[in-house]
Formats: C-alpha cells, structure tokens, sequence
C-alpha cells in the first residue's frame, strides 16, 4: 500500500512542497531516495525507536519512501514525523483520513517526543498558498507558525499526540494569534533610549539625519567617547516596521533558527552586531545548504561593525555589492539563492592605533604615517558607500553629571517618520526606492536641485577641504534629508553646509 504525506524544504527565505510517499510490499529492505543528506537518513532509526515507544512496529518487509521532488536536495531532521505518520498509513497500523489535508513537520527523538525545527514561517506561508487545511509541527513552534492566518496551527508535543488527533481520538484545538495585537503591542518597547545619552548632542544630530534618509555612517573618536551606546540605540529613533517588513524580517530569522521557542512575530527593527573575527559566509551567508549571513539578519535594520579596521580586508570587500543592490545572491553549482539584505551600515573606528589621535586632552603616540597606515585598512570603495563621516570626542564632565533631560528616542522618531513619509510620497513611481540614500545617480540630479549660492558653497567645499569627486552625490543625498527633516522643499544652503561637514575622511590630510 502507498500513502503520501506532505511536507516541506525550505531553500533561500521560501519552502517548496515535498510529498513524502511510502511504499511497504513484498521483501526485506528499507530504502530512502529523492536526494536525501545524512541527516533524513538517519530519520530510520529515529523513527523506528518512536514506533516502539508507542507499541509500534517498524514493518518488517520492504519500506521505500520518496521524497518528491527527487531533484530538490532534502537536508535536515525534520522529515522524521511525516515519514512515521507514513509508515503507520502504509502498513496499515493506522488510518489518517485526513492525512492529505496537512502539511507536517517535526524530528523525533527515540521516546517519540518532538523537537523544535528551524524555517517554520515560510512553510506555514507555503502550506496556506497550496490551500492545505492546516500545518501539524512541534508545539514550541506552534506560535510562530500561527503569525499565518486561514491556516489550522497543530501543535503537538510528540508522536503519539499526531496520531490521536489524526485518528479523531484527540481534539486539539488550532492555535490562534492575534499578530497585529501582539505586533502594534511590542513595536515600540526599546530596550535602549536617546534620553540616557547625557550630552553629545552633534552626534544624536548625525544619528537622526542617518535615520530619516537611510545613511550609512562611520563614527571616528578615541575609546570610551560613546560610540557603541549611540549605534545601539540607533534603532529605537528608525521609523517602526510595516507588518509587511516584520513578515519579511521574521522569515529571515526563522530559516536561520534565529528566534527561538516560543517566539512570534519580529516587531523591532533588528541590530546585529558581529565580533571583527567573523569570516565571510558568516557575514554574507552560504555554506553547502545556502544560510543567511548577519547582513540579511539585519534586514529592515542596522548592521553595527565596531573596531572597522580590524575586520579582515576580504570580509569588508564582500559587503561592497550588497551594499549597493540591497540583496544577496548565493550561488552554488546546483542552486542559486537570493537572501535580502537592506540594511543600515554604521560602522565604528579610533582614528589611530592607540586612538588617542585629535583627542582634545590625550596625547597619540602613534609615529609618523602610522595613523594613515591605520586608516588605509577601510577601502576607499567601502567609505564610497558611507555617506556621514561623524568624529565623536569625549563627553566632559559638566556635560555628564547634568541634570538636565536628554530628547526622548520617541520624539526623535516621530520627526524621522515624518521625514521618511516625504520621501516615500516623493518616490512613489520608484517601488524599489525607499529613502534619499537609495536613489540612484540619475535621480539625484531631478531630486537634489540646488540654487547658485548653493552651487558656489559646493565648489568652494570641494577645492578648499580637497573633497574627493565621490563625496559629491553623498553630500547632495544628506542636504536633501537635513531638507526634509526641516520640512523645506528646496535644499537651502545651510542644508548643504550641514552635510559638507560629515565627510571628514573625505578631506585631503585629515590624518596628518
């Protein structure tokens, strides 16, 4: 007898349908095919000792089971319950009537109990497009999967209680979620705020222009000025994510293994901060089963790469066309995978070896050329794509014992959203452009028009701080957010004077 099961795979940030079919006939031998790795192999013992446990039995004649489609590699351990719930229907020691209206998914462990499994949104997203009538996995994924409406969430706790309510001996109700409840609830609960930032005033000013237009920034300043607090809380002011963007965001953590039990919807804009010994396919994402790099788990948020310079060279090179086309493709002798990768680039660094260079009260004892040897690590095509330049001195003592109150993240956050609304009305006949900072070099030209004053200002920035001719866009693309965020429809020439001071690296001889 043949029965059939269905589950899925998930390749990339979506899953396609396998139909797992099982034959038990005449003979002695188990076979597995349909590009299996070792992991689904091995489902057999796994499966076998859960038949057991539940006064089973493992058919003692020939079991083939096809994964289908037999081109699409099939990897990891959560094949193992639709396989048993196959065996049981073929060997006739159970009947599902039903069997064909789920997708299932879950790995057993030998005592039959389930374990949690990675990719579970796509596959819940995948199983209501195919129509199926609902999705039986593991009950610590059961919440994360229910962010899918018009779709039956069955979580079970093991083998046995998928039989039960596959035979209609248990009732086990569909979980249900509230998604834009829990989503409108948590979107705003940062673990970290603007108000505890005691000074620095010039640096929240580069953090909310680098918000409002989705500008990459590179703050230089000696240990201890502050860097690291400012980039994490750097989220907190971003204007909060559509559902549509936390759907997106959530798919990508969830095929990673990335949220964890009980996890739900990804309400927060996330920030990833990777250690400077990270390689490139953890940066980028790959691997034989194509996995996403911590620059598409920063999707819709911030990469924070702290001590910029000590990152490996090649690890740095592999961000250049990411940064530029806002996803990543993978590819693989069988198989190409797009992971999006839309994310804030804020990147910190001292500005010498010791990092006490420029510092207002600490002498550097960098020697001569040092500091420029330093500096060169960061590539010239990689500071190409950071459009704010910010130097962070120390906060003095006045200035952190004040009593005074710092602005809230929320009042800043308000003033970006608004910032952000013109830009998305401004390119409205442009899909896949969201903010100043990605607008390409024809458009800037229509958008960033500046009047003769402006123009004079410009050339005469350009040839006295010796600008490089790359600075040139970047400056017109941060004059067009200072616009926006005071609401002006023309960029003025303070606005311009405002951007042409955050291209400090840009200058000729900033390092000595």
């Amino acid at each position: 007898m043949v029965a059939k099961t269905f589950g899925s795979a998930v390749s990339g940030v979506d899953a396609n349908l396998i139909t797992i079919e099982v034959n038990v006939g005449q003979g002695t031998s188990f076979f597995m095919v349909g590009l299996p790795d070792s992991a689904v192999k091995e489902s057999q013992q796994r499966v076998e000792s859960s038949l057991k446990f539940y006064n089973f039995r493992m058919p003692r004649q020939k079991v083939v089971i096809n994964l289908a489609p037999a081109d699409i590699r099939k990897e990891g351990s959560s094949y193992d319950l639709p396989i048993a719930m196959g065996i049981l229907q073929a060997s006739e020691q159970a009947f599902f009537p039903a069997l064909g209206e789920y997708v299932i998914m879950g790995e057993l462990s030998l005592d039959g109990k389930l374990r949690s499994i990675k990719g579970v949104l796509p596959i819940a997203i995948e199983a209501r497009k195919r129509g199926f009538k609902g999705f039986i996995l593991p009950k610590e994924n059961a919440k994360e999967a229910s962010i899918v409406n018009k779709l039956d969430i069955i979580g079970v706790e093991s083998l046995q209680d998928a039989i039960h309510f596959m035979e209609g001996k248990e009732d086990i109700p569909p979980l249900v979620t509230d998604t834009r409840n829990i989503f409108y609830h948590s979107m705003e609960d940062y673990a970290f705020d603007f108000a505890d930032v005691q000074g620095q005033e010039n640096i929240k000013r580069a953090m909310e222009i680098a918000a409002a237009g989705g500008h990459n920034v590179i703050m230089i300043g000696p240990p201890g000025a502050g860097k690291t607090m400012l980039a994490k809380r750097l989220p907190s002011i971003l204007p909060p994510l559509s559902l549509q963007e936390a759907l997106e965001t959530t798919k990508i953590h969830s095929v990673a293994g990335k949220l964890g039990v009980e996890a739900s919807l990804v309400a927060q804009r996330p920030f990833r901060s990777p250690h400077h010994t990270i390689s490139d396919v953890a940066l980028v994402g790959g691997g034989g089963n194509p996995q996403p790099g911590e620059i598409s788990l920063s999707h819709n948020g911030v990469l924070f790469l702290d001590e910029l310079p000590e990152f490996k060279r090649t690890v740095l090179e592999v961000m250049r066309q990411p940064l530029e086309e806002r996803k990543v493709t993978i590819s693989r002798a069988k198989i190409s995978v797009d992971f999006p990768a839309n994310f804030m680039l804020i990147a910190s660094m001292n500005p010498c070896p010791c990092g006490f260079y420029n510092h207002p009260d600490k002498e550097c004892v960098c020697g001569p050329g040092v500091v420029q040897k330093y500096l060169n690590k960061v590539s010239g095509p990689l500071l190409d794509r950071i459009d704010l330049h910010v130097e962070v001195t120390p906060v003095n003592f006045d200035e952190m014992t004040s009593e005074g109150k710092s602005e809230s993240s929320k009042s800043i956050r308000e003033r970006v959203t608004k910032a952000r609304e013109l830009q998305l009305a401004r390119f409205n006949d442009s899909p896949e452009v969201h903010c100043n900072a990605m607008m390409p070099s024809h458009t800037v030209k229509e958008v960033c028009k500046i009047n003769q004053a402006g123009k004079t200002l410009l050339k005469t920035a350009m040839e006295r701080l010796g600008l490089s001719a790359r600075a040139y866009d970047r400056i017109l693309k941060v004059s067009r957010t200072i616009a926006d965020l005071a609401g002006a429809e023309e960029i003025r020439v303070e606005h311009l004077a405002e951007a042409i001071q955050y291209r400090s690296l840009d200058r000729e001889g900033w390092a000595g």
